[in-house]
């Protein structure tokens, strides 16, 4: 019983160390925890980013529009009280390149509209046509808002007829972004105007675009006249975004001192403001 080792005041010292010992890996533990933790959120945070910026570039790629139809009366009406059918047209990503070609319209016969584009219908023709702009929230010129008046007319008394309506982005090939409804034409009356309001709402790139409409025979699909730039500088260099490029951009800055930049840095900062709360509840 000479060794000091079993003596009260080792013990309680040993006892101590012990204790003191696990505090401190508890405490490592738990800084370790903490430091695991922002980790995977901070890899999650960033999984969500690149995921959420894989939909938008997604979504992008398809074109939206959205018009109101008034088939008659032109711009003169109160559009308050006469309320236009309205309609959502959904295409493709927009074809670009450096030729006119295009598509004919989704509601041509295909065979007889493109038989037709060779000798179209001298009975019809677009005596004239303009497009007033809107909508143009962050004010640098482009719009997603187009306002198309256009007046066919025809030899015979009555001629019922539907347009296809197309934009053609920097030159580039025609795309369509809307088709009017049915609509009847008398004569070469000044009466039977049609308006197509629309909305570019995805899709559309900022830049210059031109226009062109292609008139066809209600009975059997036939493209019997056409009008665009070529006919009417109302028609060329319109300048449009889609409503989704033209929100004005919020940007929101975030600064850490006497930390790292970024993301990062807000992370570290918050597990070492953990760390610091978890030593002063132990002291």
């Amino acid at each position: 019983m000479s060794s000091n080792e079993h003596q009260p005041e080792y013990c309680a010292l040993e006892g101590i160390v012990m204790s003191t010992s696990i505090a401190i890996g508890s405490s490592y533990l738990q800084k370790a925890g903490i430091i695991t933790l922002a980790a995977f959120l901070l890899t999650a945070s960033m999984t969500v980013l690149a995921a959420a910026e894989s939909t938008a570039t997604t979504t992008q790629e398809q074109r939206t529009s959205r018009s109101l139809h008034f088939a008659t009366g032109g711009r003169a009406n109160d559009r308050d009280s006469q309320k236009g059918s309205q309609s959502i047209d959904l295409y493709g990503e927009m074809t670009t390149g450096e030729t006119r070609a295009k598509t004919t319209s989704k509601l041509a016969d295909d065979s007889g509209a493109m038989a037709s584009f060779e000798s179209r219908s001298f009975d019809f023709w677009i005596y004239d046509a303009d497009v007033i702009l809107f909508a143009d929230e962050d004010h640098d010129g482009f719009y997603y808002g187009i306002d198309l008046l256009f007046d066919a007319d025809t030899i015979y008394s009555s001629a019922d007829v539907y347009a296809a309506v197309y934009l053609s982005y920097e030159g580039g090939p025609w795309n369509e972004y809307a088709v009017t409804e049915e609509f009847t034409l008398f004569g070469s009356s000044s009466n039977d105007d049609y308006v197509l309001v629309t909305e570019l709402m995805s899709g559309y790139p900022t830049g210059d675009y031109d226009l062109l409409i292609e008139l066809f025979d209600a009975v059997d699909g036939a493209f019997v006249a056409s009008f665009g730039p070529e006919d009417s500088s109302e028609l060329s260099f319109i300048p449009l975004e889609d409503f989704n490029r033209d929100a004005p951009v919020v940007e929101t800055r975030i600064t850490v001192s006497h930390g790292g930049g970024g993301a990062l840095g807000i992370w570290m900062l918050l597990v070492l403001l953990a760390g610091r709360a978890i030593s002063n509840r132990r002291i």
